[in-house]
C-alpha cells in the first residue's frame, strides 16, 4: 500500500508550503522537521525579515544545498 502524497500546510496559519518553505524551515529550524510553517509565520517566528529569509532561499539554492533542489 503506498502512502498519500500531501501538500504540507503551515502549522500555524494553515496555508500550503512551498518546498523552498519546507527547504528553509528544515535549514534554519530541523533538518529533521515533519511539521513547518510558512516563511511569513517563519519570519514572526524567528523575527528575521521575509526579504531576508527569501535571500536566504536565494543563496542556498545558488550554494548548491541539497534541501532545495
Amino acid at each position: 500500500m503506498t502512502a498519500l502524497l500531501r501538500t504540507p500546510c503551515c502549522e500555524k496559519c494553515g496555508r500550503e508550503l512551498s518546498h523552498d518553505e519546507t527547504a528553509l524551515y528544515r535549514k534554519l529550524i530541523n533538518r529533521g522537521a515533519e511539521r513547518f510553517l510558512c516563511i511569513d509565520c517563519l519570519s514572526l517566528h524567528t523575527g528575521w525579515p521575509v526579504p531576508l529569509l527569501q535571500k536566504a532561499i536565494a543563496d542556498y539554492k545558488r550554494q548548491g544545498c541539497s534541501l532545495f533542489t
